[in-house]
């Protein structure tokens, strides 16, 4: 495993539609999809894009992780008690190698399904607008402390990576950290077409874009000497805020976005150690703003509070 848990944050536009909510038959330890599966349904955006996608021609096709996407998204927003039917869904996606049987990492698997997504759906239009949903556009720079040659690279990620600390963290400041300019020297120096040779250097990330929904992975676990261990400390991290209160310096000169006010209403938990664990998920209900604790089929109603103390403390922490 190399990424602790994912959180979803929104953009804060007004939402309309209702949102049912059913728990999902844990099948050959498919925690960690029925968690995502929690997240993507309560993606709406998401939902819409696949409705407006054209597939009564399309043959039922077993390999086609959009078209099991659809059916079993379409299943889990009606309002039966029963968990919803999704043994399809996992079935296509071990035939796309993410396999059954196996302990998987939960951004690993949300990036394999959104690669399979956008490679899959056969209207490049919405295609796009997949990739869009998530992407983060960025510029690297990256300077030699040599001759002060800056080099650029213009990139994109759908997921923000960010690094804790061995002890408090908040959201914010691993943020602040991730768009921190990093000194690469000794065996992290990078060659300088300039110089002609390895340099030590100064990198750094500005954004160009934010995304209608950003991901955010916390990563909690440390190889070291050969082994994997987790991280049990506290990361807190709100309920709403805004890149522009705390960020300005992150952004690019072309930087031209005027809100950047997000909303959490989906976060993918961890509970165990390196090794081994158990996914459920917190996910906030888009029409009464109530938010809902999902572990595999059952499903209760929690509280911000409940949220909250998702990351803190050595056994009460989840992720």
């Amino acid at each position: 495993m190399s990424a602790g848990s994912c959180s979803y944050y929104s953009k804060l536009w007004l939402r309309n539609s209702q949102f049912g909510m059913r728990g999902l038959t844990n099948y050959s330890l498919s925690c960690c999809v029925n968690s995502l599966l929690q997240t993507l349904s309560a993606t709406w955006e998401l939902a819409d894009i696949l409705e407006k996608w054209a597939t009564a021609d399309l043959k039922l096709d077993g390999r086609n992780v959009p078209l099991q996407l659809k059916k079993v998204l379409a299943a889990m927003r009606s309002d039966l008690p029963q968990p919803a039917p999704h043994r399809d869904f996992l079935n296509c996606l071990d035939r796309n190698y993410i396999r059954l049987n196996i302990q998987h990492d939960a951004d690993e698997v949300f990036l394999s399904i959104l690669n399979l997504l956008q490679q899959q759906v056969n209207d490049k239009d919405l295609a796009l607008e997949i990739q869009n949903l998530y992407k983060i556009s960025v510029e690297t720079q990256l300077q030699c402390l040599e001759c002060n040659t800056v080099q650029t690279r213009s990139t994109y990620l759908v997921s923000l990576p960010l690094h804790i600390k061995e002890d408090h963290n908040s959201l914010e400041n691993c943020m602040v950290s991730f768009f921190e300019h990093q000194e690469l020297k000794g065996a992290n120096s990078c060659f300088c077409s300039r110089c002609g040779t390895r340099t030590p250097s100064r990198q750094g990330v500005k954004l160009h874009s934010l995304p209608q929904i950003l991901c955010i992975q916390l990563k909690r676990f440390r190889n070291t000497s050969g082994s994997t261990r987790k991280l049990d400390c506290t990361v807190t991290f709100p309920e709403t805020f805004n890149f522009s209160t705390f960020l300005q310096d992150a952004f690019s000169a072309n930087f031209s976005q005027g809100d950047c006010r997000y909303s959490l209403y989906a976060v993918v938990v961890h509970c165990g150690c390196a090794g081994s664990g158990h996914y459920t998920a917190y996910v906030r209900n888009r029409l009464s703003e109530q938010w809902y604790y999902a572990d595999d089929s059952h499903v209760q109603q929690c509280c911000w509070k409940d949220v909250e103390e998702t990351y803190g403390g050595r056994y009460r922490h989840r992720d």
